[in-house]
């Protein structure tokens, strides 16, 4: 009798790959992702990102190798994906927790490091080494990713890469440049996109405590020029996260946040509704408060609410399924809320990533507006433009899930094959 799992592999490799090895196991994706636990972003990459390979590659093992965790996390990903094995663990140290990371990166089929940005290419050589084939999924990179010192080894291990998706054009057109020859060199989206998990008891107590109610709060959050973690600086070059930040970066706050400022009033004075400030680092929480709720007249303050305690990826996106608009100087609270069917407002800073063009490449370049060179009166007309039609902003949100979907449709098939 034919089984069920020869009947699949004998179907899958009929239309291009299979999902199963030749004495009929499971093949195995190892993903390297979870990339930090005080961000959504960082947290929401990987439920996102499983749930594109559960839905498209079911048959396919997955090992995810988290590089950070925390309990709640975990919980999370363990309940969504309770088939998943999850490793931590260093590519280049011998302890139990490297040595078994090891072992299952020596032994599976695949490598895909998840969406995200950085020029880490230890992963690549150590693939390169044990002749795995390697992908990336939704990357991001400054041009220095393919310039300056140490670029030709870069170049020559991107070009040996099984397949780069990029997640916004900008990128796409930095490593065409360069000349990348990998076999796959397309835009494929954040993997966030793909997230699907919440948590509703948790989300809806939340709202209730908060006098939140459905579509009538938008969420906000300033990203400012200060330190990731007290007392710790951001090595990178450029400094995203200054220690110390100068006069002028100290002024950038303020500026930016009197444009918020400015359209929490108005939304506030108009509509009589509620704002969410939402947070997607935990960082800001505080800067937030200080610079967007505190200066507010009194009237206007009464109806801002400041989170006092950092949220899980799972209990955003149950706010953000509920919230008007999300509009966020950060880009994966957009992404959270596009997920769940809501419209956002992207106020980006391009010197932060070029992942903010994202947005355009999905087709909503009238929802990004960079943060400096628009007046706080085209960021309030285009929040009542939403408003003024809220349906049809909603209709954009399904058109523009819809292209996401069929791009991870794509890549998904490349990744079978």
């Amino acid at each position: 009798m034919t089984t069920r799992r020869h009947f699949i592999s004998v179907l899958t490799a009929a239309l291009g790959g299979s999902a199963f090895a030749a004495n009929g196991k499971p093949k195995t994706i190892v993903l390297q992702s979870a990339w930090d636990i005080v961000n959504i972003g960082d947290i929401g990459h990987t439920p996102g990102t499983l749930r594109v390979i559960e839905e498209h590659l079911p048959e396919v093992k997955v090992v995810l190798w988290a590089m950070k965790l925390e309990d709640r996390v975990t919980a999370m990903l363990k309940a969504r994906f309770p088939k998943v094995e999850i490793l931590q663990g260093n590519l280049f140290k011998d302890g139990e927790y490297d040595l078994k990371l090891q072992k299952a990166v020596k032994q599976c089929d695949l490598f895909i490091r998840n969406s995200g940005m950085g020029q880490d290419i230890t992963f690549m050589q150590f693939c390169q080494k044990h002749g795995k084939p390697y992908g990336l999924f939704g990357q991001s990179y400054f041009p220095g990713m393919v310039e300056g010192p140490g670029s030709e080894e870069r170049i020559a291990l991107l070009n040996a890469a099984a397949f780069i998706y990029t997640r916004e054009t900008k990128t796409l057109g930095i490593l065409k440049s360069a000349g990348i020859t990998t076999p796959v060199l397309e835009f494929g989206p954040d993997g966030c996109f793909g997230i699907d998990v919440h948590d509703e008891e948790r989300g809806l107590a939340t709202m209730k405590k908060l006098g939140l109610e459905d579509r009538k709060f938008i969420t906000i959050l300033l990203r400012t020029n200060t330190a990731k973690l007290p007392g710790v600086d951001d090595t990178r070059t450029p400094k995203l996260n200054p220690l110390h930040p100068t006069p002028e970066q100290v002024a950038d706050d303020e500026r930016r946040a009197a444009k918020y400022r400015k359209l929490v009033t108005i939304w506030v004075e108009k509509t009589g509704h509620k704002v969410l400030i939402a947070p997607e680092t935990i960082k800001e929480m505080g800067h937030n408060k200080r610079l967007i709720h505190d200066p507010l007249p009194p009237e206007i303050q009464k109806q801002v609410v400041n989170l006092d305690y950092f949220w899980n990826a799972d209990e955003a996106a149950s706010i953000f399924a509920r919230a008007h608009t999300v509009v966020c100087h950060e880009p994966h609270s957009p992404i959270i809320a596009m997920a769940n069917g809501t419209p956002i407002i992207h106020t980006y800073s391009e010197f932060h990533s070029p992942k903010c063009w994202m947005f355009r490449d999905l087709g909503l370049p009238e929802w990004l507006l960079e943060m400096d060179e628009t007046p706080a009166e085209k960021m309030v007309d285009t929040l009542f433009e939403i408003d003024a039609d809220y349906p049809a902003a909603q209709e954009k949100v399904k058109k523009a899930m819809a292209y996401v979907h069929e791009c991870f449709g794509k890549s998904m098939g490349r990744l079978k094959a």
